[in-house]
């Protein structure tokens, strides 16, 4: 008999077979209720989203933080959870093996390890990159054959080409990692280049100006995430509707009260 975790690694998997979905970014247990009532079929997390929850920055978070995290939503949620680990906490090979086997453990389904260095402001040598990539990967499998998605962080940044980043991509794909993700893409053009250059399943971060949904299917995109952009929003309307409560004004909006009780409902 299959374990829960293992039910939703198989699911998470199946996910990227064929066709695309949407993965949209918790950044607590309310939210990750909330969009599971609403029809989520898979859930990531976000470091800049859980981040805010603490009164932080992103990238201020740590290992110890991020897995009581994960373990709390898998815990609210039946569904499969791909963890945004950064660069994975860790140096080197063994750091990684360590976070990855936490985070399993924790229950995530899926975790992404990226090359961009905060300690350093830049993205890694490809040799290295790599090589942690691998690392991921082979700890993955150990754990349970989690879902790896590898991101090259160069287009975020305005550091690196396209050809550049899409030649880590490739990279990456070729030492086992199951997804790929150039984070800050929203030029169609580019986005079918990746897609028809790394030959593996493409994750195209959803951003304003960029691509509809419906646009990214046809272009071929497997994956598409929401990154700290849903918590932005939930916040600004916060934020928004507070102003107008100062300013004497009346409250206005709300969750749909039958969501609601799906999410919050016993």
């Amino acid at each position: 008999m299959s374990t829960p975790s293992e039910d939703r690694i198989a699911r998470l998997r199946e996910l990227h077979a064929d066709g695309t979905f949407v993965i949209p970014n918790a950044w607590d247990v309310a939210s990750a209720k909330l969009l599971e009532a609403g029809g989520a079929v898979a859930l990531a997390t976000t470091s800049a989203g859980f981040a805010a929850t603490l009164g932080r920055e992103d990238q201020r978070v740590t290992l110890d933080e991020l897995v009581a995290h994960v373990e709390t939503l898998a815990g609210a949620t039946s569904l499969p959870i791909s963890v945004d680990s950064e660069d994975c906490y860790a140096d080197g090979p063994e750091g990684i093996a360590e976070t990855v086997q936490r985070l399993a453990s924790a229950g995530a389904a899926g975790l992404s390890i990226e090359d961009w260095d905060a300690a350093t402001g830049a993205v890694r040598e490809l040799d290295d990159a790599i090589a942690r990539v691998s690392a991921a990967v082979e700890a993955a499998r150990e754990a349970g054959g989690l879902v790896v998605t590898a991101r090259a962080e160069g287009a975020l940044y305005g550091t690196q080409e396209l050809d550049e980043v899409i030649d880590r991509l490739v990279a990456y794909r070729e030492v086992g990692a199951d997804v790929l993700y150039a984070p800050g893409l929203t030029d169609a053009v580019q986005i079918a280049r990746v897609v028809a250059e790394t030959g593996a399943p493409v994750n195209v971060l959803a951003l304003p100006g960029g691509p509809t949904v419906a646009e990214l299917i046809v272009l071929g995109v497997r994956r598409v995430s929401t990154g700290a952009g849903l918590a932005w929003i939930a916040y600004g309307a916060a934020v928004a509707a507070a102003r107008d409560l100062a300013r004497g004004r009346g409250i206005r909006g709300g969750i749909d009260r039958e969501l609601r009780t799906r999410a919050f409902g016993d």
